[in-house]
Formats: structure tokens, C-alpha cells, sequence
């Protein structure tokens, strides 16, 4: 049987990154993966997202609305835009951190309150993460992105052991312990 994973955010966090971990850990065990990036306004602030499916034989890599079994999500707002995609029974995984989109910087808006809340009041299992503290714990803040490979690794069915082996040899050499210091984080914060 396939799963599917979305992974949004906005562009800079390291979203790539996190579906190359991804791709790699699903490889190593044998699966059929298939990983689609589409970048959008990637450069700062622009919404990215980035499709992950593994399983015995995947054809494509798109995950059509009502089909992904997990959302790990970079920035709040993203989980409620996503939202659609999740399956019944699918989690949010979900970085707490807000960043203001275009029409609240410019005034013409206001960030939504109680957004992570919102949804999990619509019956949907969210688990928030505070990635960005958590990565400066670990060393350095753009490690939020491995902080929620950590958290969502829960969800996959891979052993942690088989994720670490992933990390270590998928992020650039000089970040490899500053990123297993986040992913252990990510992977303990909602035990």
C-alpha cells in the first residue's frame, strides 16, 4: 500500500532538504519512492510544496486533494491552505511558527488566531511542534526542518535508527551533528 506526505512551507525553510531525508530513508528500505517539488515563489515568502510517495510501486508523484496521510507542515497557515489534501484519519504535522503572508505585511489583512486550534477542532489530529526552538536547541535555526522529519518519522512505519543512518548521510557533512541533535529533538517533543 502507498503513503503519501506532503510537505509545505514557504520558501527558504529547507523544504527540499527534508523530501531528499525522506526519499533516502524510503530507498534504503526497499520502497518505490517517487518525490515532486514544485516551487512556486520559492525565493523568501513564496508557498512551496513538495510531494513524497513511497510504497510498492508508485506511477506518479502528485497527491491529489484527499490523499495524504501525512502534511508536515513549515509555518501554520500552510496546514490550514494544505488542508484539503489530508485524508481522513491523516495528520498534521505542524511547525507553530507564523510568518506574516504578503497581505498581512502590507496591512490589508490580519494572521488568523488559534489557527493549528481551528483545525484540530474540525476533528483533525494535529501535532504541534515548536520546530524552530527546538532546531536552535540543536545548533542552528535552520535545522527546523529536520526538528519535523523528527516528529513526523512517528507516522511512517521506519524505524529511527534507519532515519538517522538517512540524515547522516543526506545533509551537508558540517551539519551532520547540529541535524541528528534536531532530529532527535523532533522525534522526542510529542512522545
Amino acid at each position: 500500500m502507498n503513503k503519501n506526505i506532503l510537505i509545505v512551507g514557504v520558501g527558504g525553510q529547507g523544504t527540499l532538504l527534508a523530501s531528499k531525508i525522506m526519499g533516502k530513508c524510503f530507498l534504503d528500505q526497499g520502497y518505490d519512492v517517487k518525490v515532486g517539488e514544485v516551487h512556486g515563489m520559492s525565493q523568501r515568502g513564496g508557498s512551496v510544496v513538495t510531494y513524497v510517495r513511497y510504497g510498492d510501486k508508485v506511477w506518479s508523484p502528485v497527491i491529489e486533494k484527499g490523499e495524504a496521510d501525512i502534511i508536515i507542515s513549515f509555518e501554520q497557515l500552510e496546514s490550514a491552505r494544505w488542508l484539503p489534501y489530508l485524508k481522513p484519519g491523516g495528520v498534521i504535522i505542524s511547525n507553530t511558527q507564523k510568518i506574516d503572508p504578503m497581505p498581512v505585511i502590507m496591512g490589508k489583512a490580519e494572521y488568523p488566531d488559534d489557527v493549528l486550534g481551528k483545525i484540530s477542532a474540525l476533528g483533525v489530529q494535529v501535532e504541534a511542534v515548536p520546530a524552530d526552538e527546538l532546531a536552535v536547541q540543536a545548533g542552528s535555526l535552520k535545522a527546523a526542518n529536520v526538528v519535523l522529519l523528527g516528529a513526523a518519522a512517528h507516522h511512517t512505519g521506519i524505524e529511527e535508527k534507519l532515519w538517522i543512518e538517512a540524515v547522516k548521510t543526506t545533509v551537508p557533512p558540517k551539519t551532520v551533528e547540529v541535524n541528528l541533535r534536531a532530529f532527535e529533538l523532533g522525534y522526542n517533543c510529542n512522545k
